[in-house]
């Protein structure tokens, strides 16, 4: 029909379109336009490369914005002149105002109870947390070949030293030695370390997994968060090899703070809460909610869109929140039966009054 002549034979064919109305072509009958987006996902290293150019101080990306601008010459552009349209090589500039940070409040056991953020910046020194979760039961996997069983060890050892100075009450001894696992044994590896630490614990529940990931570790992350939360109903906290080797107090302390919130704790309230000075909110019983829908690739059409909504728990300080998560139709914006009364079974928020509710 075209007139044109395949030499290579042996190679597989590009599949343009979609999945429900597929169109092949051959690898050498085709050019790839400079400039396209591409819509499917980004492997990791892409994704990293990504991070890197997006995460610029405001300076240094106003002068790529500037050295762009000037080298495209946008004012020349043939099609910007036909249509009228006039670029200026000036950034446009907005009126704005800072607001003020708030007051943070710690446990008054703390050297420093109170903190006034800097430029967004603070950290844990002489602080402990207002809320300090219990963590009685605790086990550690090692899934990086590069990692030592004994520099695991003393990492989550020190790690655990870290949460008890910030004011939890975290056991100084697992429940049972670190066990080390190929990545590709995430599956089995995480159900054996479950099942040999409820046999030690004999019927009491393990409470926590520290896992130490290899700094390249693909899909096992995901793995391992699908297979603790909805199969072995288990907390975990990761941390990358590269963090094991060389051991930070600042990281200890965030990964500290990550930990507390999982297991129940509260870090940090607000002092103005805690004044009941924060307008409207401190009044009268409050809940405060988030809802957003996260949607899959474009071309995933088989992949649902997931909800998720929070609400806080602790009025007046409105810093304890519940998440709920739920699948639903595939990019669909709208949250799927948010709203539910009490006596209608279903929605991720439910209502009732007092004059609703029974005995």
């Amino acid at each position: 029909m075209y007139g044109f002549t395949i030499k290579q034979q042996h190679l597989p064919c590009l599949l343009v379109g979609n999945q429900k109305k597929p169109n092949y072509l051959p690898m050498e009958a085709c050019k790839i336009v400079e400039g396209q987006r591409y819509k499917k996902r980004l492997n990791e290293k892409q994704i990293t490369s990504l991070l890197k150019v997006t995460c610029q101080r405001p300076g240094d990306k106003e002068m790529d914005i500037r050295r762009t601008v000037h080298q495209n010459g946008y004012d020349q552009d043939p099609y910007a002149k036909e249509f009228g349209i006039n670029i200026s090589d000036k950034l446009t500039s907005i009126e704005a105002r800072v607001l003020p940070a708030p007051w943070l409040k710690y446990h008054d056991t703390g050297k420093e109870s109170e903190c006034l953020p800097r430029v967004g910046q603070w950290d844990m020194k002489n602080k402990k947390v207002v809320n300090g979760c219990t963590v009685n039961h605790w086990a550690s996997i090692n899934f990086s070949r590069s990692v030592q069983e004994s520099t695991a060890s003393g990492f989550c050892q020190e790690l655990a030293q870290t949460c008890r100075l910030l004011g939890m009450e975290f056991n100084s001894e697992p429940a049972i030695p670190m066990y080390s696992a190929r990545p590709e044994q995430a599956v089995q590896a995480l159900k054996h370390v479950y099942n040999a630490a409820l046999k030690k614990l004999k019927g009491k529940e393990l409470e926590l997994l520290l896992v130490i990931l290899p700094d390249s570790n693909g899909a096992l992350y995901g793995d391992i968060k699908r297979i603790c939360e909805t199969e072995l109903g288990l907390m975990s906290q990761c941390c990358l090899a590269k963090h094991v080797f060389k051991i930070c107090k600042r990281y200890l302390a965030n990964v500290s703070l990550k930990i507390n919130v999982k297991m129940g704790g509260r870090n940090t309230v607000l002092l103005d809460a805690v004044s009941r000075r924060i307008p409207l909110v401190s009044d009268i019983p409050t809940i405060i909610f988030g809802a957003d829908v996260t949607h899959p690739e474009t071309r995933e059409d088989t992949s649902p869109s997931i909800a998720a909504v929070v609400a806080s728990q602790d009025w007046p300080e409105v810093t304890k929140y519940a998440g709920l998560v739920c699948a639903q139709a595939y990019r669909q914006e709208l949250i799927q039966d948010l709203y539910k009364t009490w006596h209608v079974t279903g929605g991720m928020i439910r209502y009732f009054s007092y004059t609703e509710s029974h005995p």
